[in-house]
C-alpha cells in the first residue's frame, strides 16, 4: 500500500480535492501525479470501489471554494487572507450570511505542542460545508517504483513509501476509519 508521510501531519495516503467540472478519474490522477510523482501509464486506475458521506461536527467545515477571509462579517471590509478550496476550518460564530471560521496548524501531529500558523476570519457562509463525500480508488503502479522516495507538493516535502498490508504502518484519522470501512464494511480485497 503507498503512503505519504506528511513532515507535520502523520502518514495517509495520497489524496486531495476534486476540482470544479473535473471527473473523478481525472482528479485521482492528478492528485498521485501531484503527491505521489507517479503518472499514467506507470499508475492506473483499477476500479472505482466506492464513496462515502460524512457530516462533520457542529463546529467544523470544509471550503467549497477559493474565498477572501474578511476582517468583518462584511465583504467590503478588509480582506487579508484566503483559503483555497477543500481547507478544513473551525466555526467560531454566525452573523449576517457570514462566518467566523479559524484554520490551524500544530507543530507535529498527533499531538501538536503548539499552534504553528493560525488564520481567524469571516467567510461567506455559502462557501462553507458541513458534508464531506470521500470516494476510494484502487490503483495499481505497473513497472518499478523505488522502496521509497520524496515529492514536493503543497508546499511540503512528502515521503512516499510502500508499507505491507499485512503490517500497515499507522494511518492518520479519519484516513484511518475509512480504510476500515473499505476493508471491514465493503469486503474490499487489494490483491
Amino acid at each position: 500500500m503507498l503512503l505519504l508521510a506528511h513532515p507535520y501531519a502523520g502518514n495517509q495516503f495520497p489524496s486531495g480535492t476534486v476540482e470544479e467540472n473535473e471527473t473523478l478519474d481525472h482528479a485521482v490522477l492528478r492528485e498521485v501525479a501531484e503527491e505521489a510523482g507517479l503518472v499514467a501509464p506507470q499508475v492506473r486506475i483499477v476500479k472505482q470501489i466506492d464513496a462515502l458521506d460524512d457530516n462533520l461536527s457542529e463546529q467544523t467545515r470544509i471550503v467549497t471554494r477559493k474565498t477572501k477571509v474578511y476582517a468583518r462579517p462584511d465583504a467590503t471590509s478588509f480582506d487579508w487572507a484566503e483559503f483555497r478550496r477543500g481547507v478544513w476550518v473551525n466555526v467560531e460564530r454566525e452573523q449576517n450570511g457570514f462566518t467566523q471560521v479559524t484554520y490551524e496548524e500544530l507543530d507535529d501531529y498527533p499531538n501538536g505542542n503548539y499552534v504553528s500558523y493560525r488564520i481567524t476570519g469571516w467567510v461567506p457562509s455559502d462557501a462553507l460545508t458541513a458534508k464531506q463525500r470521500r470516494h476510494f480508488f484502487h490503483l495499481i503502479a505497473d513497472g518499478d517504483t523505488p522502496e521509497t522516495w520524496t515529492q514536493f507538493s503543497d508546499n511540503h516535502t512528502f515521503r512516499l513509501f510502500w508499507s505491507p498490508l499485512a503490517a500497515l504502518a499507522e494511518i492518520v484519522y479519519p484516513q484511518n476509519r475509512q480504510f476500515e470501512y473499505v476493508r471491514n464494511e465493503l469486503g474490499y480485497r487489494f490483491d
